[in-house]
């Protein structure tokens, strides 16, 4: 089997398929259940597989229709599109983790920074809920900063969105501590070790701690706050004894909220929340519930990552 081409748009999958079927050749689609798998909320795309035998044949029918031309990359969206995103074809891809990071801060009026901000999507999902928000996002990779930096701009947030380029450890000087109502980050879920890391470097460098291990990614927040103000993660729920042991006797007012896969499924993800300053105890949410039975979005989950509603932590 080859692949012929990707897409996230369902009906150009079945009318593409429907194409090549009326010549006789039969169509693979794979990543059809990776929303159920990966947590996607229409930002991955499905594949076009063709036998071997069929490639040339296939490409030749998708050119007559003047597809082959759109087999390039295609946008994705976020939040029943009202976010935009270009994302690399390879290597990581947002998923549904930074819509649900961004429905977890709470809404100001103010300065929000999200750190590893990758192609944007945090930031642009905050932004885009919180009208009157000014985000920051700081990104690590090249060519990640530069699509947050062009899904800014195809987002028409510009002057309420900035992207810098630049390491937590060595932070741009545009970021003064202590000068961010919230801070917001979807850190590296692996640790330096544990495991083979992708293949892919920029996928690996999204996912595998590197020389920021995730002390430095909380002690770079706890930098950056306001007093009074909050740091919200969304971490592996097995990192969740790391995360509190690093925020012991330094806040106050967390929050862990769990992110049920459905059914009888354990928790896979947390969101943690923080507030600098303060007094109050740890509190265990009830958390969301993802998944129906059967792979569906639940109706609590929907309000998130469809309607754009806050996520209430």
């Amino acid at each position: 089997m080859k692949e012929l081409l990707r897409t996230t748009d369902p009906v150009r999958l079945s009318w593409l398929s429907a194409l090549l079927a009326e010549q006789d050749i039969q169509a693979m689609v794979f990543d059809s259940h990776t929303s159920i798998l990966e947590g996607s909320a229409g930002a991955i795309p499905r594949r076009i597989l063709v036998a071997d035998d069929d490639f040339e044949a296939a490409q030749e029918i998708l050119a007559a229709a003047d597809e082959m031309e759109r087999s390039e990359p295609a946008l994705d969206s976020l939040v029943d599109g009202r976010v935009i995103l270009r994302q690399p074809e390879t290597g990581y891809r947002a998923a549904i983790d930074p819509v649900l990071l961004a429905a977890a801060v709470p809404a100001v009026a103010g300065k929000v920074l999200d750190v590893g901000a990758g192609v944007g999507a945090a930031a642009l999902c905050y932004a885009m809920r919180v009208p009157g928000a000014h985000v920051t996002g700081l990104e690590l990779q090249h060519v990640l900063a530069e699509l947050a930096a062009e899904n800014v701009r195809r987002n028409d947030l510009d002057g309420r969105v900035a992207v810098l380029e630049g390491d937590l450890l060595r932070p741009p000087p545009e970021l003064l501590p202590g000068s961010f109502e919230h801070v917001m980050a979807n850190p590296p879920y692996l640790p330096a070790g544990r495991g083979a890391p992708p293949p892919d470097p920029s996928k690996a460098t999204a996912m595998v701690e590197g020389e920021a291990d995730l002390k430095a990614w909380i002690d770079f927040g706890l930098l950056m706050v306001a007093p009074k103000g909050s740091v919200t993660l969304v971490h592996r729920a097995d990192r969740l004894d790391e995360i509190l042991a690093l925020l012991w006797n330094r806040v106050g007012g967390i929050v862990v909220f769990p992110l049920w896969p459905g059914g009888d499924q354990p928790a896979k993800r947390v969101i943690i929340r923080a507030r600098r300053d303060v007094r109050a105890p740890l509190r265990l949410a009830a958390g969301l519930t993802l998944h129906r039975e059967g792979g569906d979005y639940t109706d609590a989950a929907l309000e998130i990552l469809r309607d754009g509603e806050a996520l209430i932590v």
